[in-house]
């Protein structure tokens, strides 16, 4: 057959000319696909926001080409316990947890940025420390909707807080709704539901969500196990009755008929330490009578609150504004700082479970006068104060007016390890996702805001080997996205969103300290959320591809 020359010109121009494949190839990659199998060697393909191809795509093109040889490609991690609620509002790049390969913010411990009633949204405003925003929606949809249309990196979802639920309709009284009171609770979980949240969330150690007994929560569960949802907590004790408020949980779980897991997995305060074991036995018992009990944990001693874990619930009651004029009544200020002292079971006093005003570190103020105590130890700002460690956190609190944000040494390293090892725990950092500059540098967090997905691969996989490194990313990516029941999320498997870190395991590790926060985490090079590319070489391209995380109860498109 006879090819005249113009037509065979015309040929070569085609296949010099032949269109990309794929967006995006992902060469020579070690593939760890969220599943905890050893890894493997291929190539990814990335179309539009899914992953389009796994195998050997040396014949096929793409508009952008990595080669990561020698490198770890896995899903994007999910961060299940996350404070980035506001941190996201001020910058959505979300810099501390993209560079350690987080790919997913959940949020919702107990609190959440919805339903806010009006006087909710008044009391919000009045007690904002050095982020300032404008409030522009009610409920939890809206405030998740209103992050992604504003632009995050991240994704995003949310379980619904039952101590907001409770303020919307109860207020800060310590007592049990009445009949009509609780429906309009269950309701309030419901629409919440529908809306795409995850499940309830609570937080008992902390007023409101202290006054909540058993049954209420076990109502709020059963409205969010209507709509497939899970309940997640920080349980009623982690010290002197850590057993017992397990015991809480599963039965929670089993009259609600609702998954449940426990928030940051710990044993609080020297004298319990030795309970863990006891602790994974009970959970394990439940697990293997069919219920579904998971936890997760940061990878740290230490974890943080305010100094209202210092102070009984009592004087809590009514919000932080009577909390605070309370605290100005000499005769109750001597009650508290007697109980304060004092050993007890009925409330979780983190002011004796640190062992030491020491170990106590005041790391957020409110006020730029006191911004200069930020890295101070409670002993050492009393000794400056010339007043007993008691009395001068009673003054911060009202000096600050706010609830001054603490770091408190309570967990051992050996417990930190076993529950690394636990097949049925995730991770979270407890923290906000920032970045080491502007608004963010007036306060320290917690280290683990920078490193506490850097510092399980590091520290704790490579360096001490606690648990293989397939092992550690299943429990970053599938199981938890499989525990929340996101779809399409948690594995690199065609069809699935294209949610990827790639980073290097010989190198990754924490930087951030107590004593200097602000340092990122290094050797995550590249991170892929939606099949766009935030971070490159390490650096943050700009980019806000995230999208909402909407749990089973939302019948919508995504």
């Amino acid at each position: 057959m006879k090819i005249f020359p113009i037509l065979l010109a015309a040929i070569v121009i085609a296949g010099c000319t032949q269109q990309p494949d794929y967006d995006v190839i992902i060469r020579n990659g070690n593939i760890y696909d969220g599943s905890g199998n050893k890894p493997y060697k291929s190539d990814i393909g990335i179309k539009g926001d899914t992953i389009a191809a796994i195998g050997n795509l040396s014949s096929s093109k793409g508009k952008t080409e990595i080669d990561v040889i020698g490198m770890a490609v896995s899903p994007g991690f999910i961060n299940m316990l996350s404070w980035a609620n506001v941190s996201l509002i001020q910058d959505g790049k979300s810099q501390s947890d993209i560079r350690q390969g987080v790919t997913s913010e959940i949020m919702g411990e107990g609190w959440s940025m919805g339903p806010l009633n009006e006087k909710m949204k008044q009391e919000e405003i009045e007690l904002q420390g050095d982020i300032k925003y404008d409030i522009e929606w009610t409920t939890l949809g809206e405030y998740l909707e209103y992050l992604e249309k504003k632009g995050v990196s991240c994704n995003v979802g949310s379980f619904v807080g039952a101590g907001t639920v409770r303020i919307n309709v109860l207020g800060y009284e310590d007592r049990a709704p009445n009949k009509e009171e609780l429906e309009s609770m269950k309701q309030l979980v419901r629409d919440a539901m529908k809306e795409g949240a995850l499940g309830v969330g609570s937080s008992l150690i902390y007023a409101p969500n202290f006054y909540a007994d058993t049954e209420e929560l076990i109502e709020l569960c059963k409205a969010a196990s209507e709509y497939d949802g899970i309940y997640i907590s920080h349980i009623r004790s982690e010290g002197n009755k850590l057993l017992e408020a397990a015991d809480e949980l599963i039965l929670i779980s089993r009259e609600a008929d609702i998954p449940s897991e426990i928030y940051h997995l710990k044993a609080a305060g020297e004298s319990n330490w030795n309970k863990l074991d006891s602790l994974i036995k009970k959970i394990t018992r439940a697990r293997n009578e069919g219920l579904k009990i998971t936890a997760d944990m940061y990878t740290y001693t230490a974890g943080e609150t305010g100094l209202d874990a210092t102070m009984p619930p009592w004087v809590q009651e009514g919000g932080f504004k009577e909390w605070k004029k309370k605290l100005q009544d000499p005769q109750i200020r001597k009650l508290v700082m007697k109980e304060m002292r004092t050993p007890t079971d009925k409330w979780e006093n983190f002011f004796i479970a640190a062992g030491s005003p020491e170990n106590i570190i005041l790391v957020g103020f409110k006020a730029d006068s006191l911004k200069y105590l930020t890295g101070k130890t409670l002993l050492e700002v009393s000794k400056l104060r010339e007043k007993s460690p008691e009395e001068t956190a009673i003054d911060l609190v009202i000096d600050d007016d706010s609830r001054v944000e603490t770091v408190y040494f309570l967990m051992s390293e050996e417990n930190v390890k076993k529950n690394i090892s636990l097949p049925w725990v995730s991770f979270g950092s407890d923290e906000g996702s920032l970045a080491p500059e502007g608004v963010f540098l007036k306060s320290n967090p917690h280290p683990r805001a920078y490193g506490n997905f850097a510092r399980l691969l590091g520290k704790y996989v490579r360096d001490e080997k606690i648990i293989p490194l397939e092992e550690a990313i299943r429990k970053l990516t599938s199981f938890p996205a499989e525990n929340l029941k996101l779809k399409k999320r948690g594995k690199l498997q065609t069809g699935y969103y294209a949610d990827i870190v790639i980073f290097n395991p010989e190198i990754i590790k924490d930087n951030a300290t107590y004593e200097k926060p602000h340092q990122y985490s290094e050797g995550v090079e590249h991170v892929f959320v939606n099949g766009i590319q935030v971070l490159r070489n390490g650096e943050h391209t700009g980019k806000m591809p995230g999208s909402v995380l909407r749990g089973s109860g939302w019948k919508g498109n995504k």
